[in-house]
Order: C-alpha cells, then sequence, then structure tokens
C-alpha cells in the first residue's frame, strides 16, 4: 500500500512540486519523466523505497545535472501481462523514457517465451502509440539452469528480440554482478540487498545516461 501511495502522489503531485521548486523558471525548465515498469526487484523488495535501484538512478539522475523526475512503478509479484494492463494508465501522462523491467516471474511461473515476448510487444507498441518520441529500454533477465535449457535459452532472447524489433535499447542482463551472489541478495536467493541494488542502478544508469543527455536537448 505504501508504494502504490507514493507512485500515486508522484504522479498526482510531481508537476506541482516541480513548479514550486522552479518558481518563475520557464517551461523548458521543467523535468523530463523516466518510468520504471517493474516488478520486486523495481519495488525494491524487503528494503526501504530509498534503497531501490529506481531510486538511486533518481540520485545518479541528479548528480547530472540532468532534469528527469524518476518514477518508480514497481509492482511486486507482477508479470508481463500486469505490465501490459497497467502501462494504459502510466500512460495517462507523457513519458520520455520508459525502462521495462518485467518477466522474472513470467520465468520463474514457467510462462512460455512466446507469451513473455506478446506482452513486451503490447507495452512497447501502447507506449510508441501514444508518444512517437519515446525512448524504451528493456531490461534483459536470465533464469537459473535447473528451469531448463530449452526454457531459459527462449526466455533470454525474448528479450533480445523485442528490442531488436521495436527498435528499443536492451540492458542484456539486468542482474549482472548480482544474479546468483549470495552476499548481494536477500535470504531467498531473489531479491537483492542494497547493496546488489547500487549495483542494479550502476547496470541501468550506463545504458540510459546516453539517452537522457540526448533527449535533454529535444
Amino acid at each position: 500500500m505504501r508504494l502504490c501511495a507514493l507512485m500515486l502522489a508522484a504522479f498526482a503531485f510531481d508537476g506541482v512540486a516541480q513548479s514550486a521548486a522552479d518558481g518563475a523558471s520557464s517551461r523548458k525548465a521543467e523535468r523530463k519523466t523516466v518510468v520504471v515498469l517493474g516488478d520486486s526487484l523495481a519495488a525494491g523488495y524487503g528494503l526501504e523505497v530509498e534503497q531501490s535501484y529506481p531510486a538511486l538512478l533518481q540520485k545518479m539522475v541528479d548528480a547530472a545535472g540532468l532534469r528527469y523526475a524518476v518514477i518508480n512503478a514497481g509492482v511486486s509479484g507482477d508479470t508481463s501481462a500486469g505490465g501490459a494492463r497497467r502501462i494504459d494508465w502510466l500512460l495517462q501522462r507523457k513519458i520520455d523514457v520508459l525502462v521495462i523491467e518485467l518477466g522474472a516471474n513470467d520465468g520463474l511461473r514457467g510462462v512460455p517465451a512466446t507469451s513473455l515476448k506478446t506482452n513486451l510487444e503490447a507495452i512497447v507498441d501502447k507506449a510508441k502509440a501514444k508518444n512517437s518520441q519515446i525512448k524504451i529500454v528493456i531490461a534483459g533477465m536470465q533464469l537459473p539452469p535447473n528451469l531448463g535449457v530449452e526454457h531459459t535459452a527462449d526466455f533470454q532472447k525474448a528479450f533480445a528480440e523485442v528490442a531488436k524489433e521495436k527498435e528499443a535499447v536492451l540492458i542484456p542482463f539486468l542482474l549482472a554482478g548480482v544474479g546468483g551472489q549470495r552476499d548481494l541478495n536477500q535470504p531467498d536467493l531473489i531479491h537483492p540487498t542494497a547493496a546488489g541494488h547500487k549495483i542494479i542502478a550502476e547496470t541501468v544508469w550506463q545504458t540510459t545516461e546516453p539517452i537522457l543527455r540526448e533527449k535533454q536537448t529535444q
């Protein structure tokens, strides 16, 4: 409930808060928007919201002097199908950069890679239909090999295929350097610790920084 409240507050009041802070600044100085559409990883499961990688990404954005508001639209347990349903609500406001971090739960539940791909494509299509200038980033995921060689291979390829077909930017593996590392994950070995989220934020930043700098001038 706290996460949902934060999301609603961010969407409802971000423009007002920014306007008050900027005072007489022109509209050109208003912040653009980055939305992270994700699951428990984005939501920062088991941690304070401020420790989640979207929150850390905001700090990196601010430190770089870029005028973007990073909106954390992470919902624990969400799937690519859930994201395809939620994106319509999120698109009620303009999104300049959309980071799609969904699919891990699909893979763990044995959802076919074809369904994952269809859902990711639907999210991208809806976002582009709303704003043809939007930049899309797709965060790739990998599954543990014990879930089956064919399933894990097809699952991993789905992200790259969607990124290529939809001209999106791909993060090959969101959990690079974190996945499987006991000291960077909570006892369930699925959800990263605060230290793990710092590494994830760096991974996302490496891909998104050039995009943000390019769009800042547009």
